[in-house]
């Protein structure tokens, strides 16, 4: 993640380490940004990014003649089009906060912020994601087809119709990832596919049939600190962040849970693969500006100098790059009351 810090009236030893601090509590937050294919847009340019991808020739099966020089093809692209939004906010502080490296007031207002960057970042991406239009559902009903007949847990069955169809799409395993720190680097991974979904669903997962528990892989880094272990070729990642829909499947409950105490809760599980989606972040500096602003200055607003801030901003955006290479599951989770 890039980070621009605009140091306000505090030094810059102390704003070096309010930009250190923020990379520390925002980067365990981040999951789905490890697998995007990030396009940074060019700052001064647009707020549109227009991402442009080539059409797949078809396969050739028939034999060439002897002299005869086959009708040469074009190339044809395709152009997938996001519009960057801008997010902030923005917290007071006192007059008795000093400087940062010293004050805990201020440490826990960049602490907060900074989590709460991490947070909106996310739950930006899981929204694009989650509206993919290739989704499966986990359901007692033969042949389910929409959400609200959704009342049945993750199985090995569904997750094999999922690898199946992606399979079958030429989708190709994840085999890199962001990696930590600020700029756009990757790092190379084990080949996979990997599923993000709500922590909520983690019984479930573990519960699959031969699931490997991710401390008893024999070797390789984790994909994140919130890896639960894999199933087959699927690496499962989960966290808090991704939300379900509460009470939108079915009024049958099959031992699953409903907060509402009538419908199911729906939580979708999404499997991901290399470049089916991408993250749009604003290059350089101002892809995202904390603020640092000690009380003390006297402005026509603030004439004793009794306030001090505390903020940030981002420019970001998230697309699906293609809709048959990211796949949704929507399952129900098994009550543990």
């Amino acid at each position: 993640m890039s980070v621009a810090t605009t140091y306000g009236d505090i030094s810059q030893r102390t704003a070096v380490y309010a930009e250190g601090t923020m990379l520390e509590y925002i980067e365990p937050i981040i999951v789905l940004d490890n697998f995007a294919k990030v396009k940074p847009l060019p700052a001064n340019t647009a707020d549109t990014m227009s991402i442009r991808r080539p059409v797949p020739f078809p396969i050739s099966l028939t034999q060439l003649q002897e002299g005869v020089t086959p009708a040469p093809k074009k190339m044809r692209y395709e152009d997938l089009s996001v519009t960057i939004g801008q997010y902030g906010d923005l917290v007071e502080i006192s007059d008795r906060i000093e400087d940062l490296a010293e004050d805990p007031v201020l440490n826990d207002a960049v602490e907060a912020m900074s989590r709460q960057i991490g947070e909106t970042k996310e739950r930006i991406t899981w929204a694009t994601l989650i509206a993919g239009t290739n989704v499966f559902y986990s359901s007692t009903t033969a042949s389910p087809t929409s959400r609200t007949q959704v009342n049945d847990k993750l199985g090995l069955n569904l997750q094999r119709q999922v690898t199946k169809s992606m399979k079958n799409q030429r989708a190709m395993k994840i085999t890199r990832k962001l990696a930590a720190g600020p700029g756009f680097s990757t790092e190379p991974v084990a080949p996979s596919f990997v599923a993000v979904c709500h922590s909520d669903c983690e019984t479930d997962i573990r519960n699959l049939p031969g699931f490997t528990p991710a401390e008893n892989y024999a070797s390789g880094a984790l994909l994140h600190n919130w890896e639960l272990g894999k199933k087959e070729d699927v690496r499962y990642i989960v966290s808090p962040v991704l939300i379900p829909w509460y009470g939108a499947g079915s009024t049958t409950l099959n031992g699953m849970t409903a907060s509402d105490g009538t419908n199911v809760d729906v939580y979708p599980i999404v499997y991901l693969s290399e470049n089916c989606f991408a993250s749009v972040p604003l290059r350089g500096p101002g892809s995202l500006s904390p603020w640092v602003e000690n009380p003390g200055k006297r402005t026509k607003s603030d004439p004793l100098g009794q306030r001090g801030y505390v903020g940030w901003k981002m420019y970001f955006a998230s697309l699906i790059l293609n809709e048959a290479w990211i796949i949704r599951a929507e399952v129900g989770v098994t009550d543990l009351s």
